[in-house]
């Protein structure tokens, strides 16, 4: 699929995202800049998940509200709780710097509680017949960004201004600059309100293969859960005795592989993309594996990025695969659901994470390592199944000529 080809308003959704993704530093300036002023890793695992419990029936009652209301407001709403957060962590000095610390994350975690609407929103704004082209696409852009700005950002915050309050002028750059997304999305996003979502005719919910994804789901989310960023930034940094440009370098070298990985997907036919997910998560796998053995720097770079280059040949079939089996008109409210389901599991894995950090840096990548090969073996065991039981249906086809036609 050509730029060209894809519809203005999902062009202008995505360009909306290269226009945020250079902000998503501020995710790795957080948890460094809480060990750089005292908190240790297993503390700043226990305040991760201090954070996620209030979050999860919020979720899913935001959700529901929404299956209601325009969604472009509530990615707004996204960017100016963003923005709060962000002023907060840049004034948090002195005295009260435990409290706006606190303060701003509960912030950022409320506008977490709206994440599901990017979701629904690409839903319904995505040509149904060309999920798995698209998406390929909606990794692409911003894939871009950060390529053109991590690697500036991570030498200056690295080498140059590198100190504590350094990183407090940086998160306050990057909260005012949510004045700028939040205009652009109020004049350029169309709004999505209750009567763009009507499932098409013939829809069917079908209960049995959205257990299934559920059970994908749960591994995938405690592979990822076990091994998250504060614990990479705590080798890098912590271990290896490196600085934020090398914790980029691994940002900008994954990101190159995401773009590889998007190519890749979208020549893969899309009856194999079981097989792609499949395939995906053994190279998460591996990624896992490696990383579990406390490997060099340049030997994490080159995992981190085959691990990326995994996500993003499976994620378009991943993705389209969840909106064929969620009814528009509850769109918001199932993705809401499932990222509450996310949160559950997230209450204990950043808090377990730590701890596992604590007794050997990387031993939480073994545990991630675990999931993946898990969740592999389900989508594999799965896809049989429904190639067995086709067979089985074609030979009760073929077998009685009377009845023939009926199949």
């Amino acid at each position: 699929m050509r730029w060209s080809e894809i519809p203005r308003e999902a062009r202008t959704y995505m360009i909306y995202h290269a226009l945020i993704a250079p902000g998503l530093i501020t995710w790795t300036l957080f948890p460094l800049y809480l060990m750089m002023t005292g908190y240790s890793v297993l503390e700043v695992g226990a305040f991760f998940t201090i954070v996620n419990i209030a979050s999860i029936p919020l979720t899913y009652l935001f959700g529901r509200l929404f299956n209601r209301w325009d969604i472009k407001k509530g990615l707004i709403a996204i960017d100016i709780l963003d923005g709060i957060a962000y002023v907060m962590y840049g004034l948090a000095k002195g005295a009260i710097a435990p409290l706006m610390l606190f303060g701003g994350k509960v912030i950022d975690k409320l506008s977490t509680l709206l994440y599901p609407l990017y979701q629904a929103y690409e839903q319904i704004i995505y040509p149904e017949d060309k999920y798995e082209e698209i998406f390929a696409w909606h990794l692409r852009l911003p894939e871009i960004a950060t390529l053109v700005s991590f690697p500036i950002m991570g030498y200056l915050l690295g080498y140059v201004y590198n100190k504590p309050e350094h990183y407090r002028l940086t998160f306050l750059f990057f909260g005012l600059l949510s004045v700028v997304t939040v205009a652009y999305l109020w004049l350029f996003l169309p709004s999505v309100g209750r009567e763009e979502r009507i499932s098409p005719e013939g829809f069917t919910f079908r209960v049995g293969e959205f257990k299934r994804l559920i059970a994908f789901e749960t591994l995938l989310t405690l592979a990822w859960g076990l091994a998250p960023e504060f614990i990479l930034i705590n080798y890098i940094v912590f271990v290896l005795h490196k600085t934020v440009f090398e914790t980029t370098l691994i940002t900008v070298a994954s990101s190159l592989m995401r773009i590889a990985g998007t190519y890749a997907s979208e020549r893969v036919p899309k009856e194999k993309g079981f097989h792609a997910i499949a395939l995906g998560m053994f190279l998460n796998a591996f990624y896992a594996f490696v990383m579990a053995l406390s490997p060099s720097f340049w030997l994490v770079l080159a995992v981190y990025a085959v691990g990326d280059f995994g996500n993003a040949l499976w994620f378009p079939f991943y993705r389209s695969w969840l909106f064929k089996l969620i009814p528009k008109e509850r769109t918001t409210e199932f993705h809401a659901a499932i990222s509450s389901y996310r949160k559950v599991l997230g209450l204990v894995t950043p808090v377990a994470a730590g701890f596992l950090a604590s007794i050997h840096p990387t031993l939480p990548y073994g545990a991630s390592l675990v999931g993946f090969i898990a969740a592999g073996l389900l989508l594999l065991m799965d896809f049989e199944k429904k190639v067995k039981n086709s067979r089985l249906a074609h030979l009760r086809c073929v077998e009685p000529v009377e009845v023939a036609f009926l199949c």
